[in-house]
């Protein structure tokens, strides 16, 4: 009969840092693998919102502005038609004031500045709440900010004096659309600045 190892402080901490060692070469494996499609699925996405936006583009030319106030940078997409004349610009907006926290959009505006259309990329908002921001602010009535101009229209809920009607029972969720809105269109402006109307 062989005889039973002896259970010691030293081969416990042998067997539990050789099974540490094999998950983390395990872990560091599979984030290898899956980085790249992930990453590749985001460009993708990204690519879609930017053409679901903006009116039709020939070249577009990607930069980043940097909003007064913010640590990092914001991505702005300048969309330009056969002739080189700038046609519109699809800004990554975001803002941290959601009922959850963080809410990505993607707002395009056309070279005068009004919406022409938006896309919900990341949001923690409340389901059949909150989170219904990316069909709200499209539809008919009230709600819909497409076609406003943040620069000219007032883009916060009617309850703060705006002219946007909030989502039912999710006022805060339509208050930091709108702030994302705001900020985009700060974007918009700064990257509009800096393209000279190439």
């Amino acid at each position: 009969m062989a005889k039973k190892a002896e259970s010691t402080l030293l081969n416990m901490v042998l067997v539990l840092t050789i099974i540490a060692v094999v998950s983390a070469a395990a872990l560091a494996m599979i984030n290898n693998v899956t980085e790249g499609p992930i990453k590749d699925a985001k460009q993708a996405k990204t690519e879609a919102a930017i053409k679901q936006v903006l009116p039709k583009f020939a070249s577009l030319k990607s930069t980043k502005v940097l909003i007064e106030g913010d640590k990092d940078s914001t991505n702005c997409n300048l969309a330009y038609d056969a002739q080189n004349n700038l046609v519109g610009i699809a800004v990554e907006g975001s803002t941290e004031e959601g009922f959850s926290g963080h809410i990505g959009i993607m707002v395009g505006f056309d070279a005068e500045g009004n919406i022409t259309g938006y896309n919900v990329l990341e949001t923690q908002e409340t389901p059949g709440l909150g989170s219904k921001a990316g069909e709200w602010f499209q539809k008919d009535g009230k709600g819909n900010v497409i076609g406003k101009n943040p620069g000219t229209n007032n883009i916060t809920v009617s309850k703060d004096g705006g002219e946007v009607d909030a989502i039912t029972a999710a006022t805060i969720s339509s208050r930091a659309f709108c702030n994302a809105i705001a900020r985009s269109y700060q974007a918009f402006q700064l990257a509009k600045g800096g393209s000279n109307n190439e």
